[in-house]
């Protein structure tokens, strides 16, 4: 079974990227098993609870990254360093996440077969 591996590197405002990314990542869900989402750089702002996007005149997704484990996407990592750089270690997020360094999250990404980068 292939699996892919889906990164986020992005801040959720100022561009679309991370809403394509989610809308992707839910579509691949119905025809593959083997997901694996990773939040890296400023991406780990993807997670952040409690976000307003309307006062910027953007559209509200964050929320929707509590889907995932509906989908059966269970498999989420974060960058601890990406993390501790902002100051997000102790925050609320919208999802369940492994913390781990860069490393690791090299080595887990050595194992996907294809990488999907937003």
């Amino acid at each position: 079974m292939m699996k892919i591996g889906f990164v986020f590197s992005s801040a959720p405002h100022g561009s679309a990227s991370g809403r394509e990314g989610l809308d992707a990542l839910l579509a691949a869900s119905a025809f593959c098993d083997n997901l694996v989402v990773f939040f890296i750089g400023d991406g780990v702002f993807q997670l952040l609870e409690g976000q307003q996007p309307g006062q910027i005149l953007s559209r509200d997704y964050i929320a929707s990254f509590k889907m995932l484990p509906l989908c059966d996407v269970e498999t989420i990592y974060a960058c601890q360093a990406s993390l501790t750089a902002r100051g997000l270690e102790q925050t609320s997020t919208v999802l369940s996440t492994q913390a781990l360094s860069l490393e690791q999250i090299k080595t887990q990404l050595s194992g996907c077969d294809r990488i999907l980068h937003f």
